[in-house]
């Protein structure tokens, strides 16, 4: 087996990679101690000396200034605060979803406002939204009273979210998606916050947080063969005696 020779590329150092101590090759490096002064240019077996002398590790902060920036720390103890870190700021990262918030043609101002509050509240956490209204029986014939409900739900959320698109009719369904605008969210949750700390100074306590709703309901929503033939509009009483008047 022959030997391979080593390209020129296996030979080069790491540009990812931190040079500490005496993986710092270069001559001269401008110099920063461990509470952030500034020490001047030096050589670089002189900054070592002072690393040493301390018990801390020279690290190259800025490899491509001219001469390199090093600062004096120590880089164990850097790593693992900078690995503790990035590992919290990916607990603490929320992922997106698609929540999806179900209506009926007629539903009433409270159950319309418990919605909106939590369709408020996926946004402001980063979700995006989709609102359906859901048709049963004879009520696709007043599809507008759907479109005419949509349009309400974008006018409530202007303030934080845009539509994405228009409003869909998939079968008995009618659906429109919301994606929060960042900005305003921002804003809001900035005013939320001193809102919240004027409150605690004056002793009042926060409001209940609004909670999760059902994202479907089997008994409102079921599209069985009676619901097709079942007619919101009509009147019992009238069919009855419609009914009766066939028998005499």
């Amino acid at each position: 087996m022959g030997f391979r020779r080593r390209r020129w590329r296996d030979l080069r150092p790491d540009e990812d990679k931190v040079r500490v101590n005496r993986m710092i090759r270069i001559a001269e490096v401008r110099v920063v101690n461990e509470d952030g002064q500034q020490l001047g240019i030096m050589p670089t077996d002189a900054a070592l000396d002072i690393a040493q002398r301390v018990g801390l590790d020279l690290v190259e902060i800025a490899p491509t200034a001219r001469p390199p920036v090093c600062k004096i720390m120590d880089y164990g103890r850097y790593k693992y605060e900078a690995k503790k870190k990035a590992a919290a700021s990916k607990k603490t990262q929320h992922q997106s979803q698609l929540k999806e918030i179900k209506f009926r043609p007629r539903i009433d101002e409270n159950d319309l406002n418990t919605k909106m509050n939590q369709a408020r509240k996926f946004l402001i956490e980063g979700d995006k939204v989709k609102c359906t209204v859901m048709f049963r029986g004879r009520e696709i014939v007043h599809a507008h009273v759907g479109h005419q409900l949509l349009k309400n739900v974008e006018l409530r959320l202007a303030d934080i979210a845009t539509a994405e698109g228009r409003a869909m009719m998939e079968g008995r369904t009618l659906s429109i998606s919301f994606a929060g605008n960042r900005q305003a969210i921002d804003k809001l949750k900035a005013q939320m916050e001193r809102q919240r700390k004027l409150d605690a100074e004056a002793g009042i306590e926060p409001e209940p947080e609004v909670e999760d709703l059902e994202l479907a309901d089997d008994d409102d929503f079921d599209d069985d063969e009676d619901d097709l033939d079942e007619d919101p509009d009509a009147d019992p009483d009238t069919d009855a005696e419609a009914e009766e008047g066939n028998h005499a």
